[in-house]
């Protein structure tokens, strides 16, 4: 009786652990903002005591509309200051056919941030573009390109299909123009389910590129990733608490 006790002790001890086991392993990692050092900030949501001590923050200035054409819309009328961190300037983007006066306008965005103090890395364009359309997408980056001071970096947000193509000759030819891609995980508040999967394939990227996450999302970090001469790290969508 006393032999049959102790092993009861024991499975009492290791059960919850089997358990666990067999359900899938431990709850998944939440991206917490404390342990990152770039940020997206986009309009209407309030900075973070995890921005003091960024190194990269990309600052969403203005939305370039779709119907009749791609024109400008300021979303951040007061020219921000930041001193510590390098700065991207975002422009979300719905269409490809811009208004002739977009372009002045950004150019105007790199002088007025630039002058106000902001060690300004260059621009960000946040597009959705599809993986079949990417030739087409390449080719106005390229354009695009032309059309901004020689010392301007080019950024641009990329979906998680990049990836899964990842030896895409649509892909990589991004790497003449732009000088990085950051492939969002998540839509809205949530990370996309199996993510993993389409990260499969990024040793093929020739790129390089981050990986960008959302503040309270789900991440695991995939084998390799860290040693990828590629790989630049990652950039964190904050988000404004649920609610608020």
């Amino acid at each position: 009786m006393p032999a049959f006790t102790g092993m009861t002790k024991i499975l009492a001890l290791i059960l919850p652990f089997l358990v666990l086991t067999s359900c899938g392993g431990a709850q998944p990692d939440r991206v917490d903002a404390r342990d990152y050092d770039a940020f997206w900030l986009w309009a209407g949501v309030e900075p973070q005591p995890a921005l003091d001590r960024a190194k990269t923050i990309y600052i969403l200035a203005a939305e370039i509309k779709g119907a009749p054409e791609g024109r400008y819309v300021d979303l951040r009328p007061a020219v921000p200051r930041v001193a510590h961190a390098r700065v991207w300037i975002v422009y979300r983007v719905e269409t490809l056919d811009w208004d002739a006066r977009v372009i002045p306008r950004i150019l105007r965005d790199l002088e007025s941030w630039q002058g106000n103090g902001n060690r300004v890395a260059g621009i960000q364009i946040d597009f959705d573009a599809a993986t079949r359309g990417l030739p087409g997408y390449a080719s106005f980056l390229s354009q695009l390109r032309g059309q901004l001071p020689a010392d301007t970096g080019l950024s641009v947000t990329g979906l998680l299909d990049w990836s899964s193509g990842g030896d895409s000759p649509a892909l990589n030819a991004l790497a003449g123009t732009v000088d990085e891609v950051v492939l969002q995980t998540y839509q809205g508040r949530r990370t996309i389910a199996g993510y993993q999967a389409y990260l499969r394939q990024l040793d093929r990227v020739r790129l390089p590129f981050r990986i960008g996450l959302v503040q309270h999302g789900e991440w695991h970090e995939p084998p390799g990733l860290s040693r990828n001469p590629a790989f630049r790290g990652y950039v964190v969508f904050l988000l404004n608490p649920e609610g608020s």
